[in-house]
């Protein structure tokens, strides 16, 4: 039988971490956070106990890492699709919400584990991605007002509108199949028609 000291051999010379990673988007997956162990993970990459504790210091860390490095990657796309219009609310909320479905069908898995799993990020970890939530709450809700102050959107209460079209993205992550009927970019076509419907764009 194998020993566990043998394991690392599979696995590139310094891609250590990013097997973690993968092992455990795919195990807190399936079993949630309290139903997966270091150990479950470090098997499922291939490498030893001693190899994991060398890229991460405990479960906790390498399911916060994997939460930020999501949030991260959404905030820069979010980024990059603001950036790349100009002023105008009813672009850039088209943008914005381009941005977010392209996030929620890139990272379902991450998508669904930071919704079912969130309550067990310990502190300060909890505080720095409920900030970080709350930053991209700003993003829609400052593109919202700006565009009813303008006149660009005709909705009378502009948080219940924010919520409704963040809700709509978020769940994406729960029920698309990327072997559906309708791409990724079909898909956000939608979401920004059925944003626009919200915040009642008025051209």
């Amino acid at each position: 039988m194998a020993t566990e000291s043998a394991a690392p051999t599979a696995i590139p010379r310094g891609r250590g971490g990013d097997a973690l990673t993968v092992a455990a988007r795919e195990i807190f997956a399936e079993r949630g956070y309290h139903g997966t162990s270091i150990r479950d993970i470090a098997k499922r990459a291939g490498l030893s106990l001693s190899a994991l504790y060398y890229w991460h210091s405990s479960k906790q860390e390498l399911f916060v890492g994997l939460i930020e490095d999501s949030v991260n990657d959404y905030f820069q796309t979010c980024d990059t699709a603001l950036r790349s219009c100009g002023d105008d609310p009813a672009e850039r909320l088209a943008a914005i919400v381009r941005a977010t479905v392209d996030y929620r069908v890139r990272r379902r898995v991450e998508s669904t584990i930071a919704a079912r799993e969130i309550r067990n990020l310990e502190q300060p970890h909890a505080q720095r991605l409920a900030d970080l939530r709350e930053s991209a709450t700003r993003l829609f809700q400052e593109i919202i007002d700006e565009g009813i102050a303008r006149g660009v959107f005709g909705c009378a209460h502009a948080t219940d509108a924010r919520r409704a079209i963040q809700a709509s993205c978020n769940a994406i992550s729960q029920w698309y199949d990327p072997d559906g009927d309708v791409n990724p970019a079909e898909l956000a076509d939608r979401y920004v028609a059925i944003a626009e419907r919200i915040v009642g764009l008025t051209r």
